[in-house]
């Protein structure tokens, strides 16, 4: 369980990795659309921050109460 929580926690922190370059680089470009599609993004940002923060809570759980 906790090698699949720490999957998890991976794949959450590389996934917020990816959607701030994205919502970066599109900061930087004009118009309505990129400024939407920035805020998405960062909208998107936040909530995969939370599930890794989440996933963390849950693994530090598992580990306390169940061991390794």
């Amino acid at each position: 369980m906790a090698d699949f929580l720490s999957i998890l926690i991976y794949l959450a922190i590389g996934g917020t990795a990816v959607v701030l370059v994205l919502g970066i680089i599109s900061l930087y470009r004009s118009g309505d659309k990129a400024r939407s599609q920035s805020n998405k993004l960062m909208r998107a940002r936040v909530a995969l921050q939370a599930l890794a923060i989440a996933l963390l809570g849950l693994l530090a759980f598992v580990k306390a109460n169940f061991g390794s």
